[in-house]
């Protein structure tokens, strides 16, 4: 008797290498995907303690606020090491078993290269995650129990601070304002009156004004006021052409 197929445990699993990663790059398309619904898990890959601005504390109590406004299904952090992560069979195991564990139709992961190093690192690992979760004889366990390979439907990376000609744009119009407020959990990151703290390339007082004109660029191109932007793994696919009618 053949075993019954697998079910998808998620509609989506978004991979950030750092608190506010996704929020950064695709908060309007995680706001619109919980209004629509969709159970989306995230995965951060670190404590992001080698911040300049804030702590490791901080920021874990800034993602747990910014989860609850994305009314997360769930939200786990790995701490792989902020700035040090490398491709070692033991993080590739751990990447394969979070895919496993929560079976998502969709993977959502880093810019595929960027200003910082852990963005394109973290993708092409979950590139090669992705590719060895489905295969039958690399073997990860869960809680005392061996795992059954997965293979999502699509891995798809959002586009972070280097500019990167989308694949396909999401029209977040009516989530700007949402994405903004959203944006607003990660305070320590941003530009503050008054601060003592170093500046960084994100605080600096013209950073949130870039995310704005990134998120119309990437509007403009759909026709539309405000938009995410994503690389894809493969292209899309369409099963009827009523558009073309």
């Amino acid at each position: 008797m053949n075993p019954k197929p697998l079910t998808s445990a998620c509609d989506w699993l978004v991979f950030a290498a750092h608190p506010d990663d996704a929020e950064l790059g695709m908060g309007g398309t995680l706001l619109k995907a919980r209004d629509r619904g969709l159970d989306v898990v995230m995965v951060d890959w670190t404590r992001g303690e080698l911040g300049t601005r804030g702590t490791a504390e901080t920021r874990a109590a800034e993602a747990q606020a910014a989860s609850n406004l994305l009314g997360l299904k769930e939200r786990i952090n790995l701490d792989l090491g902020d700035g040090t992560f490398e491709g070692t069979p033991e993080l590739l195991q751990t990447l394969v078993g979070c895919l496993r564990r929560f079976r998502p139709k969709v993977v959502w992961g880093n810019a595929v290269s960027d200003r910082h190093p852990d963005h394109g690192r973290a993708s092409a690992l979950l590139g090669r995650a992705v590719f060895l979760s489905g295969l039958l004889k690399f073997r990860t366990d869960w809680e005392g129990e061996s795992q059954e390979p997965w293979s999502p439907a699509l891995l798809a990376f959002y586009i972070q601070d280097h500019y990167h000609k989308p694949d396909y744009v999401t029209n977040i119009s009516d989530y700007w304002q949402a994405k903004a407020g959203l944006l607003s959990c990660y305070s320590s990151q941003f530009h503050q009156e008054g601060s003592t703290e170093p500046v960084t390339p994100i605080s600096r007082p013209d950073f949130l004004p870039f995310i704005e004109a990134r998120a119309r660029e990437m509007g403009r191109l759909i026709g539309e006021e405000f938009g995410e932007g994503f690389v894809m793994s493969r292209p899309l696919g369409q099963r009827d052409l009523p558009f073309l009618i």
